[in-house]
């Protein structure tokens, strides 16, 4: 709709601007010096090693390479892959919405039940009661989101403490979902399973190369995991893709030298953030800001009485500006006036659109 009206796309989760010319160099470089055949299967060596370190820096957690740590095809595929080979018919996985699409439908494809806890708005803080109500002797998986799409939400350590505590001594599997851990805002501190070590032995942790470096197209993520959790996501994993692409890993290990590139993002995101707010302060939204994420969620309640579909549609039709509804991050339609937009464009890109916002 947004290509068909000629709208400002601030809906999809993606940056218009391009990658670091170093990454692209890099990748060039492991092309032209031969590294174009299949990468085993659990990914190219130095690359996991690499992530291993990073982790242990941040997180003060270490993950085997050899045996902890796999290369996937993106996070949605080792989203996929680790459901796979967890969840049988009947199984119940927990998921907390508004939810990122891809989990919902990877339950349902491979037999499972999804058991749905709802973050109210506009806070959309966790009630950790709620989860605990909702688990029982079928409950297999728990999915976790932080920093959270679509609210922009980061869960704080008594989140994860709360967790660590509902789910102490069951077999529940814990699906962290990371990869926003580098696009925080305000000094807020990534709070990783891997932070957690009883969480983090009955825990995979993804996260994506894409959204650290601008390159959501290469479609290059990783697991991290306890060695039996690992061995089982391979088994799946290999089915699935069997290994991901061998030059951008081999790329991406030599970026991990240069940890400024990934600990700086928060700032270049946060700079983003503050524009776009700033430029709406003059605006009809309510707005909280976001606290991770490329994205900033809108309340347009002062503005039209409209549904948010409805409101997304005239939005695109009429003012030129594509945006996602909340609703669709809910397995039933809610009606909290919520608009998510992706603020990881160009300042130029971002004042056009809040110039039209601003007339509403």
């Amino acid at each position: 709709m947004a290509n068909e009206y000629n709208a400002i796309n601030l809906s999809q989760g993606f940056p218009d601007f391009d990658c670091s010319d170093k990454l692209k160099q890099l990748v060039n470089h492991y092309i032209d010096t031969g590294h174009n055949q299949y990468a085993p299967l659990e990914g190219v060596f130095t690359l996991r090693e690499k992530i291993s370190d990073k982790i242990k820096n941040l997180y003060n957690h270490k993950y085997d390479p050899k045996t902890e740590i796999t290369i996937t095809a993106g996070a949605t595929q080792a989203i996929f892959t680790a459901i796979s080979a967890f969840i049988r018919e009947n199984d119940e996985v927990i998921i907390i919405e508004p939810a990122f699409d891809t989990y919902e439908p990877s339950i349902k494809l491979n037999g499972g039940v999804p058991v749905f806890v709802s973050l109210q708005a506009p806070e959309y803080k966790i009630n950790w009661k709620e989860i605990e109500k909702a688990i029982n002797s079928r409950t297999r998986m728990i999915i976790i989101n932080s920093p959270h799409n679509p609210s922009g939400v980061v869960f704080s350590e008594e989140d994860m403490q709360k967790l660590q505590k509902i789910t102490f001594g069951s077999k529940i599997i814990i699906l962290s979902d990371e990869v926003y851990e580098h696009i925080l805002f305000d000094n807020e501190v990534h709070q990783s399973v891997a932070r957690f070590p009883e969480l983090a032995s009955r825990s995979l942790l993804i996260s994506s190369f894409g959204k650290t470096y601008t390159t959501t197209g290469w479609k290059t993520g990783y697991c991290c995991a306890p060695e039996d959790l690992s061995t089982e996501f391979r088994r799946v994993h290999q089915l699935i893709v069997y290994a991901a692409n061998t030059p951008i890993q081999y790329a991406y290990a030599e970026m991990l030298d240069f940890p400024e590139e990934y600990l700086k993002i928060n700032n270049f995101y946060q700079q983003k953030r503050d524009l776009f707010i700033n430029l709406l302060r003059e605006s009809r939204f309510k707005i909280i800001p976001s606290k991770g994420t490329y994205f900033q969620l809108l309340d347009y309640s002062d503005i039209s009485d409209k549904s948010d579909t409805e409101f997304s549609d005239y939005l695109i039709k009429k003012v030129g500006i594509a945006a996602i509804p909340i609703s669709e991050f809910y397995h039933q339609k809610t009606n909290d006036k919520m608009l998510r937009f992706c603020f990881a464009k160009t300042d130029d890109t971002l004042m056009a659109a809040a110039a039209k916002l601003v007339k509403l």
